[in-house]
């Protein structure tokens, strides 16, 4: 449905996306996951025919968005993360006014604002001014607007951002329903966002795929290991971290001293190396207390902040 290949966007000399290539199937949900600057947005706005690629092709089912830019936006609903609203407007004025931009008319106009009102939940305030919306219901007639000319495609820029958690939790709901009927891509730099909703994860970073693949393919990926952390009382900084350099089959990740002077420390080891008694026997030879001690396995996080560290 979407292919993107070689794909270079360049302002002067520098690359924001640098040579990326991937696709998204039809009836797929896609979480673009990145951090803030990573080359998420940019990539969007290529996808939607908002600015041309710099080198590469980009084609939405098999129209080229330089060549045809035009065919490849009556194909897609657009979410922007700054949603595009005129709050002096009603609501259903604004999508009338949108519906016209779509051309769509008539009975078939009738159908669409029936259709969304329903998907998105605006009955209640489908007669209020927009400038009295919560920020949640402002978001829903930002999907409104996406998906009045009923599109195949979904592109969604951050769509949860600055939404309280029962918003989030409405929005991410809203999202998994469109996407039983069309494909969808969702940027976002939220963990949780990606595993709740998404059938695949494209990770990238400072213009670049770090990795894709479905949340299990990605923590798989580094199954062969597992962490550690501790919080250890009467330890020096300094002395700990010469400790673990000491030890080669453990690997120091994160290390925080508290205000309360203890010490917290994240290791990484071999997936099934139990290291509790050889960090106990430490811990007495240099008379630190172990207040806690927990290994746990990998989670999406531990991948996007290995990959884009």
């Amino acid at each position: 449905m979407i292919n993107v290949q070689n794909v270079t966007k360049s302002y002067g000399t520098f690359d924001a996306v640098k040579d990326i290539s991937f696709t998204v199937e039809q009836g797929e949900i896609l979480g673009f996951l990145g951090p803030n600057g990573a080359g998420k947005t940019t990539t969007m706005k290529m996808i939607t025919c908002y600015m041309p690629p710099s080198q590469g092709t980009i084609t939405v089912d098999g129209l080229d968005v330089v060549n045809d830019s035009m065919g490849v936006r009556k194909k897609i609903g657009y979410l922007p993360e700054s949603t595009p609203l005129y709050e002096e407007m009603g609501v259903r004025d604004y999508l009338n006014f949108i519906a016209d931009v779509r051309k769509v008319s008539g009975a078939e106009r009738t159908r669409a604002m029936d259709r969304v009102i329903s998907v998105c939940g605006l009955s209640s305030v489908i007669h209020k001014d927009i400038h009295e919306l919560s920020k949640g219901y402002r978001q829903r007639v930002g999907f409104a607007q996406a998906i009045i000319h009923d599109p195949e495609i979904l592109v969604l820029d951050e769509p949860t951002s600055g939404l309280d958690p029962n918003q989030i939790i409405e929005i991410r709901n809203l999202i998994r329903q469109l996407g039983e009927s069309k494909t969808v891509i969702f940027s976002t730099h939220i963990m949780q966002e990606v595993q709740a909703t998404s059938d695949r994860v494209l990770i990238i970073d400072e213009g670049r795929i770090a990795a894709q693949g479905t949340a299990e393919e990605l923590k798989a990926s580094i199954a062969g290991q597992m962490h550690l952390d501790l919080v250890l009382r009467n330890a020096d900084k300094s002395k700990f971290i010469a400790s673990i350099n000491e030890l080669t089959t453990i690997k120091l990740e994160d290390l925080n001293l508290l205000k309360n002077g203890d010490l917290e420390a994240s290791l990484i080891v071999d997936a099934g190396l139990d290291i509790r008694e050889q960090m106990f026997d430490l811990a007495v030879s240099n008379q630190w207390k172990i207040l806690e001690s927990s290994p746990s396995s990998f989670t999406l996080e531990d991948v996007f902040r290995k990959l884009t560290n």
